[in-house]
């Protein structure tokens, strides 16, 4: 049986209105397993993204515990809360967020480079599989400028890989791609997924990518309904 690698307790999460405060996330509870694909589905302003911040340990909830491969993350020095983020979580967000005046490559490699820049070689080698994963060896100068929406998100989506994260979280990935594209990369997530057994957690309005994963987690009202997939 798979482990489980993240784990929410009691979560939750409230931000100041005009008149009232807004609680965003209310006492939730969630496992997932190792291996698992995640989507996180809810209309707009329901909390999703705010959920997918607290999980990546990009806000503070206020009140609740978050463990990820079974570390409490509230009770982390600065120190390890750094290598948990850097070494256990990998992101990719609905805009790719790569550095323009690098080339694709070396955007890639710099996850692997913080801390380890003595393994540039090492690093340049990994970082040139994945662009070869995920269909970009083809591309490895180009700038961002350069290369299309669809191609920036395959490099975001290598470098999120570069560290090979326990957990993949993604925010709204193909929010800014047509359907062509978007499907694409539906694609390539499946595979990720199946291939290399990732822990995936996307956020997304898109049902299609919805539907291949393992479960659809709906937040309403601050609460997860959870329905399952039959994936073959």
């Amino acid at each position: 049986m798979n482990k489980t690698i993240l784990k929410l307790e009691g979560l939750n999460k409230k931000y100041s209105g005009n008149v009232d405060n807004l609680h965003i996330i209310r006492d939730l509870n969630l496992e997932v397993k190792e291996g698992e694909f995640i989507s996180i589905l809810g209309k707009s302003g329901s909390g999703k993204s705010t959920l997918l911040n607290l999980i990546g340990m990009l806000d503070k909830p206020d009140s609740g515990k978050i463990f990820i491969d079974g570390e409490e993350v509230e009770l982390l020095d600065d120190k390890k809360l750094d290598l948990v983020k850097n070494k256990k979580l990998g992101f990719v967000f609905q805009f790719h967020y790569l550095l323009p005046e690098f080339t694709a490559l070396e955007n890639v490699m710099l996850p692997g480079l913080v801390n380890n820049y003595k393994e540039k070689e090492i690093i340049k080698k990994r970082a040139m599989e994945l662009l070869a994963e995920v269909g970009m060896d083809h591309r490895i100068t180009h700038k961002p400028m350069e290369l299309s929406g669809g191609e920036k998100q395959r490099v975001a989506i290598a470098r999120a890989l570069m560290n090979s994260p326990t957990i993949l979280l993604m925010d709204e990935p193909t929010g800014n791609l047509d359907e062509e594209t978007s499907e694409m990369i539906h694609k390539l997530l499946r595979k990720i997924n199946v291939e290399k057994k990732q822990t995936i957690i996307v956020v997304t309005h898109s049902k299609e990518l919805a539907n291949l994963s393992h479960k659809k987690l709906y937040l309403k009202k601050g609460v997860l309904e959870v329905e399952e997939n039959n994936l073959s």
